[in-house]
């Protein structure tokens, strides 16, 4: 966080282990989640007429519940960072849902993607010229 807040905007080492001696898929998607929320943070919170929502505030009062206002829930949305591997529920519904910690749901989730990803093949003009480049290296 503290190199994106001073303007670094390239993050090395993700997925890497062991000083980059080692490298880890299920790392790889921690890092990448824990990327995704430091962008969050560093695009700020709005704050205009919409956003402060005076309004509200003067109808529901002081002190009352503002979950349950629409208005909350639609920018709570926006606002809050959405993890796919971060698992925000109460220790009992945790539990009921096999309990598995962020490491475990990460190495499943990098299994999945390995087992399943197709990439879409390289546009032949470019795959020409990777060729291209591979020869030229071998033959020096």
């Amino acid at each position: 966080m503290l190199p994106a807040l001073a303007g670094a905007d390239i993050i090395y080492g993700m997925g890497m282990l062991e000083l980059g001696v080692t490298f880890s898929f299920a790392q790889l998607l921690i890092d990448a989640e824990i990327a995704s929320m430091i962008r969050r943070t560093l695009k700020g919170i709005r704050v205009d007429e919409e956003t402060l929502a005076v309004e509200v505030i003067k109808t529901v009062g002081a002190g009352k519940n503002y979950l349950s206002q629409s208005h909350t829930l639609r920018f709570m949305k926006q606002e809050q960072s959405r993890t796919k591997l971060i698992d925000r529920r109460m220790r009992d519904g945790w539990l009921k849902k096999g309990g598995k910690d962020m490491a475990e749901r990460a190495r499943n989730k990098a299994l999945e993607i390995l087992g399943t990803h197709k990439p879409a093949p390289l546009d032949p003009a470019v795959l020409s010229r990777l060729r291209e480049i591979v020869l030229a290296a071998e033959s020096e």
